[in-house]
C-alpha cells in the first residue's frame, strides 16, 4: 500500500539548476541536466517545464529550508579538527548558518511571517527541529572518524551525443586504497521497501558522473536519512551505471521531443497535491503561459 510518506517529494535541496538558485549563478554555467530535474520530468513533464524552462518561483518551504540548513551545518562541521566534531558543536553552528542562509536567500525570512509556511512556530522552536535532525546524524556516523576528500562537491560530465550532466555531491569519501564512497544527506524519512528507485536513481546519477570523470567506479553509494535514522547503501556495478546512463539518455530524448513539439504534458498523480503550480496546470483548470522566447536554447541548450 502506498502511504503519504511514500509520496512526499524529496525536499532535500538541489543546488543545481533549482528554482531558488540565483539567476546570475545559473547564467554563468552552460545548460545541464541534474538528477532533480531528470526526476521532475519523469514525475511530470509540465512540472519540469515550469522549473527548468520557465523557472517559475515557488513559495519557500520550511521543510526545504530546514534541509538546506542541516546540509550547511554538516558541511561546516567538518571544518573543525578531529575530536571537535561533536553534536554540541553542530548545534552551536545552527544560528549562524541560519543567518547566512537568510542573507543568501531572503525569501526564507518570509517563512515566519503571518502567511509563511512556519508562521505557527517561533524561530527557536523551528531551529530545535533542525537540531533534532543533527542529533540523529551523530547516531549514524562519527564525524571524528571521517576525513572527507570533498564536501558539497560540484561534479559534471558531458555525455557523448547527449546532455551535460551536473550535480552537487554532499560528501565524497576516498579510502587509502582509492575506494570511493558517494554520500548524500536527506532530511526526510527513508522510502518504504519497494519505493527506493527515485533515491537510488539520484545516487546512481552521481555515481555515473564520478565514474566518468575519475575513471574509478564508486565502491559505495550511501544515503543518510535523518528523518528516521536509516542509511540506504548500494554497491554499484558497472552494468547498473551503464543502465542508468541509458535511462538518462532516454529522459533527455523525451525532453528534447517535448521541446520540439512545444508540448510538456502534465502527468497527474498523488504528488500533484504538493505542486506549487496547480493554478497553471490544465489538470486543475489552468493554462500554462507561453514558453519564454529563447528559453529552450538558453536553459536547455536546444536550438529548435
Amino acid at each position: 500500500m502506498t502511504t503519504t510518506a511514500d509520496l512526499t517529494p524529496d525536499l532535500t535541496p538541489d543546488a543545481v539548476a533549482s528554482p531558488a538558485e540565483p539567476a546570475e549563478a545559473r547564467g554563468s554555467r552552460p545548460p545541464a541536466l541534474s538528477p532533480s530535474r531528470a526526476s521532475d520530468f519523469m514525475q511530470c513533464p509540465l512540472l519540469f517545464r515550469f522549473r527548468a524552462v520557465d523557472r517559475l518561483p515557488e513559495p519557500p518551504s520550511s521543510a526545504a529550508a530546514r534541509g538546506t540548513l542541516v546540509h550547511s551545518v554538516l558541511e561546516r562541521l567538518y571544518d573543525a579538527p578531529l575530536g571537535e566534531r561533536t553534536r554540541e558543536a553542530a548545534l552551536d553552528l545552527l544560528p549562524g548558518e541560519w543567518d547566512r542562509l537568510v542573507e543568501a536567500e531572503p525569501r526564507y525570512a518570509r517563512l515566519f511571517q503571518p502567511d509563511g509556511d512556519a508562521a505557527d512556530q517561533p524561530l527557536e522552536t523551528w531551529l530545535d527541529g533542525a537540531g533534532r535532525l543533527l542529533g540523529t546524524y551523530f547516531t549514524l556516523e562519527d564525524p571524528n572518524r571521517l576525513e572527507p576528500e570533498s564536501r558539497e562537491l560540484y561534479v559534471e560530465s558531458q555525455l557523448e551525443d547527449g546532455p551535460l550532466l551536473r550535480g552537487i555531491v554532499d560528501r565524497l569519501d576516498v579510502a587509502p586504497n582509492g575506494a570511493i564512497r558517494v554520500v548524500d544527506y536527506k532530511s526526510g524519512r527513508s522510502p518504504r521497501p519497494g519505493f527506493e528507485n527515485k533515491a537510488l536513481f539520484q545516487m546512481r546519477f552521481y555515481g555515473l558522473v564520478v565514474w566518468r570523470e575519475r575513471g574509478v567506479l564508486p565502491k559505495m553509494l550511501q544515503l543518510v536519512y535523518l528523518g528516521d535514522g536509516q542509511v540506504l547503501r548500494a554497491e554499484p556495478q558497472e552494468r547498473e551505471l551503464e543502465v542508468t546512463e541509458t535511462k538518462i539518455r532516454g529522459v533527455w530524448d523525451a525532453i528534447t521531443t517535448a521541446a520540439r513539439r512545444g508540448e510538456f504534458v502534465p502527468r497527474p498523480s498523488k504528488l500533484c497535491g504538493w505542486c506549487a503550480h496547480q493554478d497553471l496546470c490544465p489538470e486543475f483548470g489552468g493554462t500554462p503561459p507561453p514558453i519564454p522566447e529563447g528559453a529552450l536554447r538558453q536553459r536547455l541548450g536546444l536550438d529548435l
